[in-house]
């Protein structure tokens, strides 16, 4: 499994965010996590990135421990938060060229070029961050969560604030990354998971609460919307 999660559970300050979920996920497969604001998206997505320590529980990545091999998770791992802080005054092939040097990349020029075309950003190629719009600002950060060639691409609300346009250009582009990887997305919007997920998981309250192919809700009265408001009421 590219990823597994094994009854993890995270406590702060007294209150569970997270509390005893299980999870696997093979490879090559999109999922989506679903659910609303608060239920434990960004926290399950940090454990699994090791940014932050499961209170109990177990967490893999490719057949490596998270909390006991940090480097070798930490290479098969591309994570995008969901506030991703970007140097508004560096070039974009500049900073990936940094990133690439953080992972230790060899030809890290031919590396740049290569996921600057992957992700669409040669038509910007000469442009500061700061001059970039919220759709390319989002190309620069899933360039720098691909860079590495990771087996795991972990991307929370990758569309929030994107225009129309911009939405179907993402989609699109997370869809194509996931022919050649494992991706974990995130949102609260049914049309994204319907659009680029293979599976979906809910979560509520720190539990997951569904687990099935994203055909089994949308072949329900209703569709994915229904289940959603059913299932995280």
């Amino acid at each position: 499994m590219s990823i597994s999660v094994k009854h993890a559970t995270k406590v702060f300050n007294g209150q569970a965010a997270l509390n005893d979920v299980s999870l696997e996920v093979p490879s090559g497969q999109v999922l989506g996590l679903l659910g609303p604001n608060g239920a434990g998206k960004s926290t399950l997505m940090r454990l699994i990135s090791g940014y932050i320590p499961p209170t109990s529980g177990h967490l893999g990545v490719s057949g490596y421990d998270v909390d006991t091999s940090p480097l070798e998770t930490k290479k098969r791992i591309g994570y995008l938060p969901e506030h991703n802080p970007l140097p508004e005054e560096m070039f974009i092939r500049e900073y990936l060229q940094f990133v690439g040097g953080l992972y230790e990349l060899q030809n890290i020029k031919a590396k740049v070029d290569g996921v600057m075309n992957v992700v669409g950003l040669m038509p910007e190629a000469n442009k500061k961050i700061g001059q970039l719009s919220k759709g390319f600002r989002q190309r620069v950060g899933i360039a720098a969560a691909i860079i590495h060639e990771p087996e795991v691409l972990i991307l929370d609300e990758p569309t929030s604030g994107l225009d129309p346009n911009q939405l179907v250009e993402i989609r699109s582009l997370i869809k194509s990354i996931g022919e050649k990887r494992t991706v974990m997305l995130s949102t609260h919007v049914m049309q994204e998971v319907e659009a680029m997920c293979d599976r979906v998981v809910m979560i509520r309250k720190g539990e997951i609460v569904a687990d099935e192919s994203t055909s089994v809700f949308t072949n329900r009265d209703g569709g994915l919307e229904a289940a959603f408001k059913e299932l995280t009421a």
